[in-house]
C-alpha cells in the first residue's frame, strides 16, 4: 500500500479520508515575528491553542485530513505544526516543501548554481529533495509534495529557476507539486507547459487557484493535460463568489471532469498579513473564509446544482489519495 508523510510520519494513503487538499495553519513570518510581533500581536501559547480548536472542530466535521502548502516565503515552521498536530489526534496534517514568491529569487539561492558565482548544481534542488526524503531541518518531519507559484507576471527569471527546481526535484523523487496560480492571467498553462517540458508527470500536479476562474475553456485545457484543478479559496468570495465556484464545479461535474478536480479553502488559523487583527479582519474580509465552510455550506450547494455524491467523494477522497499515490 502506498504511504504519505505526514507530521506524524508515513500514512496508508487509505487512511487520508476527506481532504483538504489547500489549507494553511500559520503565516507567520518569523522576521516579521521575531521583530514586531513578540510582545505585540503575538502570543504563542494562544495561538497554538486556538489552532487545535479549530482544527479539532473540523475533523469534527468528518475531515481526517489537511494539505498545508506553506514553505519559504509563508513562515514555515514545522516545531509549532507540531505542537498543534500533537493535541489533534483525528487529523493528519501533510506538509510541503518548495518556495513561495511572485517574483524574485531568494538572496540566499541567487549566487549558487549553474554558471553563477559559486558554479554547481542548483541547491534548491538539493534543499527540496532533502525535506523529501530525510526531512525539514531537524524535525524528523518529511514533506510529502513540493510548491512553487506562478503569479501574474508570468514566469520571471527568479520563478522560473524556482518552478525547473521544484519540476526537477519531482523528477528525482516523484514527489507531487502544488502550483499556485492566477487564474486570471491564466498562468496555470505557463506552469503546466514548463512542467511538462521538464519531464513532470502532470497527473501530478494540482494547480491551484483554479477555482478562481469561472472560464471553462480555460479550466478544461488545463484538465486535459491530465492536471488536477484546484477548487481551493471557497469563502474567499473577493475573487470568486461561492454561487460561481459552485455552478463551475457543477459544469465541469456534468463534462466529466470529477476526476480532476479538489476541494478547499485556502484559509488559515492565522495569518501576519494583517498584522495582529487577523481575528477582526477575517470575518469582515471573508465571513466564510473558514475550515467548514465547505462541510456547512458548499456541499448542500452542490448537490443542489447536479453534483452527485459520488463526484464530492471522488474530489475529497479519491483524488487526494491518487496524487500522493
Amino acid at each position: 500500500m502506498p504511504t504519505v508523510n505526514t507530521i506524524r510520519g508515513p500514512l496508508d494513503v487509505d487512511e487520508l479520508g476527506q481532504t483538504l487538499m489547500h489549507e494553511h495553519i500559520f503565516i507567520v513570518s518569523t522576521e516579521h515575528l521575531d521583530n514586531y510581533g513578540k510582545g505585540a500581536w503575538w502570543d504563542e501559547e494562544f495561538r497554538v491553542a486556538d489552532a487545535v480548536t479549530k482544527l479539532n472542530a473540523v475533523a469534527a466535521k468528518g475531515v481526517r485530513t489537511l494539505v498545508d502548502p506553506t514553505v519559504w516565503g509563508l513562515g514555515r515552521y514545522i516545531p509549532r505544526v507540531q505542537r498543534v498536530a500533537e493535541q489533534v489526534p483525528g487529523l493528519n496534517i501533510v506538509v510541503a516543501t518548495g518556495i513561495y514568491s511572485f517574483e524574485e529569487l531568494p538572496h540566499q539561492y541567487e549566487y549558487r548554481g549553474p554558471g553563477l558565482i559559486i558554479d554547481g548544481p542548483d541547491p534548491m534542488i538539493d534543499d527540496f529533495v532533502r525535506d523529501l526524503t530525510d526531512g525539514i531541518a531537524d524535525t524528523g518531519v518529511r514533506a510529502a509534495f513540493l510548491k512553487c507559484v506562478v503569479e501574474a507576471k508570468g514566469l520571471t527569471p527568479g520563478v522560473e529557476r524556482i518552478c525547473r527546481a521544484v519540476a526537477r526535484a519531482h523528477v528525482r523523487t516523484g514527489a507531487p507539486i502544488t502550483v499556485h496560480t492566477n487564474a486570471f492571467a491564466q498562468s496555470g498553462l505557463l506552469a503546466l507547459d514548463l512542467f511538462g517540458k521538464e519531464g513532470v508527470d502532470l497527473t501530478k500536479v494540482v494547480v491551484g487557484h483554479a477555482g478562481d476562474s469561472n472560464d471553462l475553456d480555460y479550466l478544461m485545457r488545463m484538465a486535459d493535460t491530465g492536471a488536477i484543478l484546484g477548487m481551493d479559496r471557497f469563502g474567499l468570495d473577493v475573487y470568486n463568489s461561492t454561487a460561481q465556484r459552485v455552478a463551475t464545479i457543477a459544469a465541469l461535474c456534468q463534462r466529466g471532469y470529477a476526476d480532476r478536480m479538489v476541494l478547499s479553502h485556502d484559509t488559515a488559523c492565522f495569518m501576519d498579513y494583517f498584522g495582529g487583527t487577523w481575528d477582526e479582519a477575517r470575518p469582515t474580509l471573508a465571513p466564510n473564509w473558514r475550515y467548514d465552510h465547505i462541510h456547512d455550506d458548499v456541499l448542500a450547494a452542490l448537490l443542489h446544482s447536479g453534483v452527485t455524491d459520488d463526484q464530492i467523494e471522488q474530489m475529497l477522497v479519491f483524488n487526494p489519495k491518487r496524487y500522493f499515490s
